[in-house]
């Protein structure tokens, strides 16, 4: 698996991607300019909404301030990014909500607990199984013998896609034993929709935002459907825990593409459990700030809220970021001051 090469680790981070983050909790007026704060960001492939939101966050939050600065960068995304968050090459990075439990459990795919803590829950993913228009599947089994982009190596993607396929029967284990399953391939998401475009393979694993560029522009090309996974959302959570639900896909999301159910998983942005309190709590503030230029660009966005970011477990807030949203529901909960009497 390729690694960016982003140079030094935590606290003093690469100038490959910043984001120079002031001070603003310091009221006194003779207080000195703060120093630049660089931090990393991981977000996913290109054509997908992690790269979409956090190449959205960086222009927005780099216009607004002459002292902040991002550049986003592609990964593998969420399994890589919560390698890449623990052990300092980001700072801060996407991920779905099974796979950093997983990340701070120390449970497969991860070999130890990893020092992972929460700034936000953002939005739902919906995983998507995309297939020709004209093709036979109807469901995941009907999948056995086709070629099936599972996703990009270290993605949440894949692993949601090997969960899936082995609750059907078709998972590598088998495969291996009996010469029954798929042929994986392994490819980010633009790759999968030009491989289906092609006939290279059959279907493809996506899991994703609403909606997902690289599956919109493919959809208008080419006549394509997706397969509705409502009925693995119950063997799912009990067998990998109460992360998953059942979300809808409505017709036309992608043009010309009938309306279908399928699995839905959070997503959050997640940073090193040893990250500064005021460096989590200012991104944390910078992240809600920029909420409304984020909705102009992906409609996701539009999830973003104080109570619905703080539901991270079993991964823990950083306690910056916990301070700020107590701050938020403090400032809403306080009573109005009365006017002064003339």
């Amino acid at each position: 698996m390729s690694r960016p090469t982003l140079g030094l680790l935590w606290p003093l981070t690469a100038a490959v991607l910043v984001l120079t983050v002031s001070a603003p909790l310091l009221t006194r007026s003779d207080a000195v300019e703060p120093a630049p704060l660089y931090l990393t960001l991981g977000t996913g492939g290109d054509g997908g909404v992690y790269h979409t939101y956090g190449a959205a966050l960086a222009e927005i939050v780099s216009s607004r301030s002459e002292n902040v600065h991002i550049t986003a960068l592609t990964t593998a995304a969420s399994v890589e990014n919560n390698r890449l968050v623990a052990d300092g090459t980001v700072d801060a990075a996407f991920t779905l909500a099974d796979v950093a439990a997983l990340a701070v459990a120390g449970e497969p795919p991860f070999e130890e607990p990893l020092p992972i803590a929460a700034i936000a829950r953002l939005y739902d993913n919906h995983t998507h199984v995309v297939v020709r228009a004209d093709s036979p599947y109807q469901d995941l089994a009907d999948l056995a013998g086709s070629a099936v982009s599972v996703g990009a190596q270290g993605s949440g993607t894949e692993m949601m896609a090997e969960r899936l396929l082995d609750l059907v029967g078709l998972g590598e284990a088998r495969n291996r034993r009996e010469g029954r399953g798929v042929h994986r391939v392994r490819l980010s998401i633009e790759a999968s929709a030009d491989a289906l475009e092609r006939g290279d393979i059959d279907a493809f694993f996506w899991s994703g935002g609403l909606p997902t560029r690289a599956v919109a522009e493919l959809a208008e090309r080419h006549p394509v459907r997706l397969l509705d996974l409502s009925e693995h959302v119950t063997a799912l959570s009990e067998e990998h825990g109460a992360h998953f639900s059942e979300l809808p896909v409505p017709a036309d999301t992608y043009p010309g593409v009938p309306a279908v159910r399928t699995i839905g998983v959070p997503s959050l942005l997640v940073v090193n459990a040893d990250m500064p309190y005021a460096h989590a709590e200012e991104l944390t503030r910078l992240l809600f700030a920029s909420r409304t230029g984020l909705a102009e660009v992906h409609p996701v966005a539009l999830q973003l809220h104080p109570r619905a970011a703080i539901s991270t477990l079993p991964v823990p807030l950083h306690p910056g970021s916990a301070d700020y949203y107590r701050e938020v529901k403090y400032a809403h909960d306080r009573p109005p001051v009365p006017a002064a009497t003339p």
